[in-house]
């Protein structure tokens, strides 16, 4: 039976490969965050723009919860993340404060 690699030596090797290159059509970080769409993507192969200047917001509850919430995001042919944004929106207005979560973008 073939010895596994070693963790340490794999972490290694992938450390010294080189980066992509970037090229010079390619806005730095600062111009990246005051444009609206870029038509390249960087070099972060995770980068969604749709997620571009949004932050994550997140809970741990029980498993039922996820489930309960997945089955109504079915049942009204919507989303998660649109059913989260609606429930925010009315935890605001009932404490008084301005209903701030887009729902156009969900």
């Amino acid at each position: 039976m073939a010895k596994p690699a070693d963790l340490r030596q794999a972490m290694s090797a992938s450390a010294k490969m080189p980066l992509r290159s970037r090229s010079a059509d390619v806005p730095n970080t600062d111009e990246r965050r005051t444009e609206k769409f870029e038509a390249r993507p960087p070099d972060n192969p995770h980068y969604r723009p749709g997620r571009a200047h949004k932050s994550n917001v997140t809970g741990y509850f029980p498993p039922a919860v996820k489930k309960q919430l997945r089955l109504l995001a079915a049942e009204r042919e919507t989303t998660i993340q649109r059913l989260l944004a609606e429930a925010l929106n009315g935890l605001f207005a009932a404490n008084g404060k301005p209903e701030i979560v887009p729902l156009e973008d969900v």
